[in-house]
């Protein structure tokens, strides 16, 4: 589970090579921030990402990719490394006094299909999650610098004046237009904003996370304690690996994170003696707790991730929302710094994901309750309702529909994009989602004509098969985050709704 080496583009401990001045200055290295770096990075946007730590975090703790992260990270062009460092879901398997009860699975398994290639939620360490993430930042040119704070901020209206300290205690003021806070739930960003979470505490039970190596298991179940003391431990073989991810929760106290205090965890919840467990690679402590910052920005600061909303870890859900703010905001950055588009087009990113986190934590919590009061419903909400395959933006800012009649079920804007097979004039075999792969707008013409377009939007025609059955007859601007923003049967419609988006 080594992290990248570090080279020139990577910087550590003094703040040589940290820059005077960047367009945006991204603070915390967790998949929200190196996604974000990744797609600002596309967009040609000069961004610098610091991470107080010397490493990019080293446990499995979100360790589900939901279909909708998976189409994301598509898009950012590392899909298949994902998909090599993981493996599905697999089968759950309840063990009482040493022995067996026998398996069940945790999730409704989907079915790929031509709208949605990606049907089921994919496993994969976290930390091998930001390594696929910290690689590809450097592919495109980006860097981390690790071992460097936030220790202050000031706001002016033309930029933000932001103090970095390196391990070392030395500093620099960096001067950026914007800056966001991906430094988690207790990060420097929102604290020094002054701005609020509120929420609730899901489960007074303290819980432990770590990853550990252990013998005497098998690696194809996840394997469950139901009547551990405190409530159900759980140890999952994580792929690639040789290690598995402990989950427990305690009756009281403060769970005991040393080496020795999860062998004895690990002994009195299971029928494995505490020998059993070979190494503590990780170990961590949490209450599970949900809630939402007031507001997701403050004049040229926003945060995204864990330092917006908090989530119990019920649906694997805390990540990818997380991973989907970055992705949702870092257009939007790009639209603005290089296209041209309206600053107020960066006002959306409240209005859209703030409904969105609000909506997941619910969500969430009503899973994590649902397990722990041993409600029978909770296996089937693991499909349709976790995918986040149906977020989106129904009557948002951007959302233009333009098409009177519409069925509650049709697509709508504000809705995902779906993908569509389609062959090209040369009969070249093609998906909708390569053409909308990359920082662009498109318009997408279904049994339509398709009108002169502004430079840089890309545009296609599509008439009849799959693309007609899943968008319907119109016109359609794709936004670069794969979301349908205006749907129209009149091309007179397009010209203003691009320049909106600075296409002109």
């Amino acid at each position: 589970m080594d992290t990248p080496p570090l080279d020139g583009t990577a910087l550590n401990g003094p703040l040589n090579g940290v820059p005077n001045d960047t367009e945006v200055l991204i603070v915390g290295a967790g998949p929200t921030g190196l996604t974000l770096a990744c797609d600002l990075a596309r967009h040609g946007v000069r961004a610098l990402l610091v991470e107080r730590a010397g490493t990019l975090f080293p446990g499995s703790r979100g360790k589900g990719l939901q279909p909708r992260t998976q189409e994301v990270f598509e898009d950012l062009g590392v899909l298949d490394r994902i998909h090599a460092g993981g493996s599905a879901y697999p089968l759950m398997m309840a063990w009482e006094n040493g022995e067996r009860l026998g398996t069940w699975d945790l999730i409704e398994r989907g079915t790929p299909g031509p709208a949605t290639p990606y049907a089921d939620v994919w496993m994969i360490p976290q930390w091998r999650t930001q390594e696929i993430l910290h690689a590809r930042l450097l592919e495109l040119g980006g860097r981390v610098a690790f071992g460097t704070a936030l220790t202050g901020l000031e706001q002016h209206p033309d930029r933000v004046e932001a103090e970095l300290t390196a391990a070392d205690g030395g500093t620099r003021t960096v001067t950026a237009g914007y800056l966001v806070g991906a430094d988690g739930g207790r990060g420097a960003v929102r604290r020094a904003l002054g701005i609020t979470m509120h929420g609730e505490e899901v489960d007074p039970r303290p819980a432990l996370v770590a990853d550990l190596r252990v013998e005497g298991l098998d690696r194809d179940n996840w394997h469950v304690w139901p009547k551990a003391p405190g409530g159900a431990l759980l140890l999952c073989p994580m792929p690639g690996t040789a290690e598995f991810q402990l989950f427990a929760q305690l009756e009281d106290g403060a769970p005991d994170t040393s080496a020795e205090g999860v062998r004895a965890l690990v002994a009195a919840g299971t029928h494995l003696p505490a020998s059993a467990v070979t190494e503590v690679r990780w170990a961590s402590d949490f209450r599970p707790r949900a809630a939402v910052a007031e507001r997701f920005r403050e004049g040229r600061v926003f945060l995204a991730g864990d330092a917006a909303h908090i989530h119990s870890p019920a649906g694997g859900q805390g990540l990818n929302t997380s991973v989907q703010d970055a992705y949702n905001l870092g257009w939007k950055l790009g639209r603005v710094l290089r296209a041209g588009a309206p600053e107020s087009l960066l006002d959306s990113y409240q209005e859209e994901r703030y409904p969105v986190a609000a909506s997941v934590i619910d969500l969430s919590t009503g899973l994590h309750r649902a397990e722990r009061d041993g409600s029978d419903d909770r296996r089937a909400r693991r499909g349709k309702d976790t995918d986040q395959l149906d977020v989106g933006y129904r009557g948002g800012p951007l959302t233009a529909e333009r098409r009177p009649g519409l069925d509650e079920e049709a697509l709508h804007a504000g809705d995902r994009a779906p993908d569509s097979p389609y062959r090209e004039a040369d009969g070249t075999a093609r998906r909708l989602f390569e053409l909308y792969r990359g920082t662009h707008l498109t318009v997408l013409a279904v049994d339509r004509d398709l009108p002169a377009l502004p430079a840089g939007v890309r545009g296609l025609r599509l008439d009849g098969g799959h693309a007609a059955e899943a968008y319907g007859p119109g016109l359609f601007v794709i936004r670069p985050d794969g979301y349908v923003g205006l749907a129209t049967h009149d091309a007179a419609a397009l010209p203003g709704y691009l320049a909106a988006l600075g296409a002109r």
